[in-house]
């Protein structure tokens, strides 16, 4: 019995030796696996670092009852991420001995800003799941930091200003009066001049209104008398005008009068007055009606219309009382409106927010125009100051909240942006607008808070935005789209989106992160046609070359990067997009 229990021992002692055998035997043919990352480089793309591991081992490496595994780690700044393992059993791979077993997995890690010159490490661990023993080869590099390209873009942080409402252009108003004629006359009588209308339309021109144009449109009635003139349309109308003359001259309207254009416009056999008169005639019945407008509707000239029209019941009536009110000389008159300057606009502004007249003095219109007149932010803010107490209106907030922002952009002072946050939040409380939304998607973009940054500015898109406002919604979608690795979705806003230098920047950085890179480098080349100062444009153009290949053009655009701006001289250094050029004398001297 002491026999077969010493005789166990050592079948189970040599099962063990056998054991720690095989698990060396795997790691060390583990050190022949394939592997595989992709992109290697690694990329940032949103707020994760996502990449490919595929591993290929050798055939005949697999042994029974144990696991290798790939063991994937990140080592940083004395710090390390582990990934899952990517494990090899021979139950996956029947074929295991003839066949070399291979296998990937789709990985990622959150960013934090240390990482970009780590290392991405791989160790083969050959283990026993029954007795956990294990054998690992060592750790090898399979790729080398983190590419950050993807965060090269340009923040858009234009405040949206709500319009003012006030028009500084020259506006026309319109006074309309209508002089009626006898039947088959172009004369302006005595009465008609006398009438109310009259008299309104004769104080009207003693005010000596500055007038632009004075149309006078002629008509007449379909019956016989009125149709056989075919110069009476045209007859009244010049009947107006002569009278409009009479009175500039009474009233002394002297070089004012040649600045007035008379547009005459005769209007013959058109039955469109007359139809919407009838509609509105309650004198004869509906049947009445449709038998009249049946024959203006039907075939024939106009002097058979109302050769027909007079053999109608209706005729009487509807020659009594609508006829008369289509012999007419339709006049409108367009005058200049009254309006304060600029200079007197600004002024008046400057006491208001003084205290030394009343806010009144203003209209709510004049005194947000006036904020635009002025460069200085301390006096936009003093008038917006007082817009806020004069009317407490959303819009008035809004662009105190703007003020506050854009001081905030030349400052960097965070109390200013929670001045306009809180400025941004009144206005939506009072009512919920475009241009808070956008504007609070800018502040929350700065402070890092993208996912209320998205929700803002989606917010603002659905408010049904003016086109003009709908370009700075896109372009402020964009770069936020761009910061979330969304890069279609960022080509699609930033192509609705205002061309400004910013908006076609963040575009072609879209397009270079969808490896669209000649597109890429045509859209920073328009960039650079527009603006001087494109040093990142020429360095982005520059990668785009790189991965193209185009060595040449990529260390040229590099040398104008670092010329425009020096500083990029040590990012370029020490940026993975030129690793493939890094050792050659044209990058080397790009960089001098």
């Amino acid at each position: 019995m002491t026999q077969k229990i010493n005789a166990i021992s050592i079948i189970l002692l040599g099962a063990i030796v056998l054991a720690g055998c095989s698990l060396s035997q795997m790691a060390k043919m583990g050190e022949q696996q394939e592997l595989l990352v992709v992109p290697s480089p690694l990329e940032l793309h949103g707020d994760e670092v996502a990449f490919e591991m595929s591993a290929k081992i050798p055939a005949k490496m697999l042994k029974k009852d144990k696991v290798y595994t790939v063991k994937t780690f990140y080592e940083y700044a004395g710090k390390e991420h582990a990934f899952e393992g990517l494990d090899f059993t021979r139950d996956q791979f029947p074929d295991y001995d003839t066949v070399e077993p291979e296998a990937s997995e789709n990985l990622s890690m959150p960013y934090e800003a240390d990482m970009k010159s780590g290392s991405l490490k791989v160790q083969g661990v050959a283990s026993n799941p029954k007795n956990g023993k294990e054998k690992a080869t060592e750790r090898y590099e399979v790729a080398q930091g983190v590419i950050t390209t993807s965060r090269l873009y340009e923040k858009v942080y234009h405040p949206a200003y709500a319009p003012h409402g006030y028009n500084n252009q020259e506006e026309l108003i319109p006074t309309n009066v209508d002089f009626y004629f006898l039947q088959g006359s172009a004369v302006l009588r005595t009465s008609e001049k006398r009438s109310d209308r009259g008299k309104g339309f004769d104080a009207f021109l003693a005010d000596k209104n500055v007038t632009r144009t004075v149309t006078i449109t002629g008509t007449h009635s379909p019956e016989g008398a009125e149709r056989v003139n075919s110069n009476l349309s045209q007859n009244r109308a010049e009947a107006i005008q002569k009278y409009y003359d009479a009175q500039m001259r009474k009233y002394d309207y002297q070089d004012m009068a040649d600045e007035i254009d008379f547009i005459l416009k005769p209007v013959v056999e058109d039955w469109t007055e007359f139809k919407e008169y009838l509609s509105d005639y309650d004198e004869i019945t509906d049947q009445e009606k449709s038998e009249i407008t049946s024959i203006i509707n039907g075939s024939g000239t106009f002097e058979d219309k109302e050769d027909e029209l007079h053999k109608l019941a209706s005729y009487r009536k509807v020659f009594r009382d609508i006829y008369p009110k289509l012999r007419t000389a339709k006049t409108e008159v367009l005058t200049v409106m009254e309006k304060k300057s600029d200079a007197e606009i600004a002024a008046l502004s400057r006491q208001i927010t003084a205290g030394s007249v009343s806010a009144d003095t203003l209209s709510d219109e004049e005194l947000g125009y006036s904020a635009t007149l002025t460069p200085s932010l301390d006096d936009k803010e003093k008038i917006y100051m007082a817009a806020t107490k004069k009317n407490d209106s959303w819009a008035s907030h809004n662009n105190l909240g703007a003020v506050y922002m854009q001081r905030a952009l030349k400052s960097k002072n965070m109390d200013e942006v929670a001045k306009a946050e809180t400025q941004f939040d009144i206005a939506n409380r009072k009512q919920e607008n475009p241009y808070s939304y956008t504007n609070l998607a800018a502040i929350y973009f700065a402070q890092g808070n993208i996912d209320k940054a998205e929700e803002a500015i989606n917010k603002a898109l659905s408010m049904s935005p003016s086109n003009e406002l709908s370009s700075e919604i896109n372009g402020v979608k964009g770069v936020i789209e761009i910061r979330q690795g969304k890069y279609d979705e960022a080509l699609a806003s930033l192509n609705n989106a205002k061309p400004t230098t910013q908006n076609l920047h963040n575009k072609g950085l879209a397009q270079l992160m969808k490896h669209n890179h000649t597109e890429a480098i045509a859209t920073f080349a328009e960039v650079d046609s527009r603006d001087d100062d494109s040093a990142l444009d020429h360095y982005l153009s520059a990668v785009a070359a790189t991965r193209l290949g185009d060595y040449e053009q990529a260390t040229s655009l590099l040398k104008s990067a670092v010329q425009d701006d020096p500083s990029l001289k040590e990012k370029a250094a020490g940026d993975l997009e030129f690793l493939s050029i890094r050792s050659s004398d044209q990058f080397i001297n790009a960089l001098k």
